[in-house]
């Protein structure tokens, strides 16, 4: 019987709540509404606070409650997993309202949140190229931010994750070879300038020895007029990798390589 009447009760709690949610989402009276927001803020009823605020933000721009119903309005976006809209208001907050006290938090998590929205790098990247951007400009605001770190590792996620795409389009041109043209300086030019738009990317070892196998490819299929301008471009290559990965991954067929290229090598 006990048992009975608490699921009555708390059945009765859950409808009472209900129905005031509907009875304010049709409220004429902003300060009702946006009063019942807060409290569905803090209630974790994220929802909620989105259709309420949804409408209320826009005629809030100049009062006193336009940052904070801002802010809650993005966050709440953030928390149903919406981080692009929830981007967009972030940004809306520290623009609107550049000198409110959480305008270093709102910038924080409008790069935050297109981090968290970045794809996988087979995939476009125009959103993680704006985060990179978003975070940046979080750094210049806020040099020595609470945030710092977090967004410094980030931006190295992310720039690893660019340099990555561009080390599978190198790779695929690789494997291309000569199909429907010379795929193999494609692959060189690819993979270089990754590696000088990100120097201190984790793939930099990758795209290093496949610069170093394209280039031995194209001096394999050299002209005899260009095949000692290759082969000492690919010693080149070689050592330069030996340099900076004297243990590396490929240091095995790194060297099977440059033996290979040394012995068609003819002596200055």
């Amino acid at each position: 019987m006990i048992k009975r009447l608490c699921i009555a009760c708390v059945g009765l709690a859950l409808l009472t709540s209900c129905g005031e949610y509907y009875r304010v989402q049709k409220s004429s009276d902003l300060n009702e509404r946006y009063s019942f927001a807060k409290k569905s803020y803090n209630e974790k009823k994220y929802g909620r606070v989105v259709s309420l605020l949804e409408d209320i933000v826009p005629q809030f721009v100049g009062t006193s409650e336009g940052p904070q119903s801002t802010y809650l309005l993005a966050d709440s976006y953030l928390q149903q997993g919406d981080e692009s809209e929830a981007s967009r208001y972030f940004q809306n907050y520290y623009t609107s309202y550049p000198k409110g006290s959480m305008a270093e938090e709102a910038r924080y998590k409008a790069g935050y949140c297109l981090f968290m929205a970045s794809p996988d790098p087979r995939l476009d990247q125009s959103a993680t190229i704006g985060a990179i951007k978003e975070l940046q400009s979080y750094l210049e605001f806020h040099p020595e931010g609470k945030h710092k770190d977090e967004v410094e590792q980030m931006l190295f996620e992310l720039q690893d994750k660019l340099a990555y795409k561009e080390f599978l389009a190198a790779r695929l041109y690789y494997n291309l070879g000569l199909y429907l043209g010379n795929n193999y300086e494609s692959c060189i030019i690819t993979a270089q300038n990754a590696l000088k738009d990100y120097p201190y990317t984790k793939h930099k070892e990758e795209l290093t020895f496949l610069v170093l196998r394209a280039k031995a490819e194209q001096a394999d299929l050299s002209v005899p007029e260009k095949l000692q301008e290759r082969l000492r471009d690919v010693i080149d290559t070689y050592y330069a990798y030996l340099n900076d990965f004297p243990n590396g991954m490929y240091t095995k067929q790194a060297q099977k390589i440059f033996d290979r290229m040394n012995s068609k090598k003819v002596n200055d």
